[in-house]
């Protein structure tokens, strides 16, 4: 996976934007306004930002050296991916959309139902 696939994959999601709320250089993802992943536009390796659930996040950790606490971001919720081809493409699509999903879960019926 490179930055533009993942740009790709995040922005093919349903009501999903991309911003720069924190400068140039920090590319994030938002749906309904929440942000649910992003990335540095400068990393090297390339790494990502992605929301989880505490427990699940720590099974990540656990199973993956390249899987560590959210940098700069709520350690128990977040979780920093370093993309390096260590984690199959497959297994980083699905962090994505459980990142996706937390947010959505959270939204209002309204919104939720605009969604789907």
């Amino acid at each position: 996976m490179d930055l533009e696939s993942f740009r790709k994959y995040c922005l093919g999601k349903k009501g999903v934007t991309e911003e720069f709320p924190f400068g140039v250089d920090t590319l994030v993802f938002k749906v309904a306004g929440k942000m649910f992943a992003l990335t540095g536009l400068d990393d090297y390796p390339f790494q990502i930002n992605l929301k989880c659930d505490p427990e699940k996040a720590i099974e990540l950790r656990e199973k993956y050296d390249v899987v560590q606490p959210g940098y700069h971001m709520n350690k128990m919720h977040w979780n920093s991916v370093t993309i390096d081809n260590s984690i199959p493409d497959k297994e980083v699509y699905q962090m994505i959309d459980h990142s996706y999903q937390l947010i959505v879960e959270k939204l209002p019926k309204k919104i939720k139902s605009e969604l789907e």
